[in-house]
């Protein structure tokens, strides 16, 4: 899981081990709160069946502003609306 295991390590790097590590470890001991799949393998305990969880679809396309806290994620609030926005590399 090459894919899966770059992204966490990136997590990693972006909010630190001390919450990255014991998210994954949890979803890995059964509690719903990290699950991946890639090229058929899994890891991690599945989400509830109640339909909702993240749905990475598009996550190619964001962008993100210098400086981002991300409080404005999940609004209406666009990055041009609070400062010039950085495109992320994959898009370029």
């Amino acid at each position: 899981m090459p894919e899966t295991a770059a992204w966490i390590d990136q997590l990693r790097d972006a909010f630190g081990a001390d919450v990255i590590v014991p998210i994954v470890r949890a979803g890995m001991n059964g509690e719903p709160v990290f699950y991946a799949r890639e090229n058929g393998r899994t890891v991690g305990t599945p989400p509830q069946t109640n339909g909702m969880h993240w749905n990475s679809d598009g996550i190619v396309s964001r962008r993100f502003c210098v400086g981002c806290n991300g409080e404005c994620v999940g609004s209406a609030t666009r990055c041009s609306a609070q400062q010039s926005p950085v495109a992320n590399p994959a898009t370029r």
